[in-house]
């Protein structure tokens, strides 16, 4: 099963290639803090810091707006999925 886990924008740039990526931080464990995936932007290219997506395989598909994401992610720890608070 996959998870469509929100996940807030914190640093974007141009690969060399001419690739629009991001370094975007998911929900992690209360231990470990927030984990950071690199996704490419290449189907969203207009996102910016601080913006939230829903990211699969790699790539971000979906800008979420940030009400949306808190709610998903309060919702996510309410039901055990995610650790933590969101």
């Amino acid at each position: 099963m996959c998870l469509g886990v929100p996940g807030r924008i914190a640093e974007i740039w141009d690969e060399p290639s001419g690739a629009r990526m991001a370094h975007v931080e998911f929900p992690g464990s209360a231990e470990s803090g927030p984990e950071v995936r690199r996704l490419c932007l290449a189907y969203l290219p207009d996102l910016r810091i601080g913006d939230y997506t829903i990211a699969h395989a790699g790539f971000a598909l979906t800008r979420i707006d940030e009400d949306s994401a808190r709610v998903t992610l309060a919702t996510m720890v309410d039901y055990g999925i995610l650790d933590g608070a969101p």
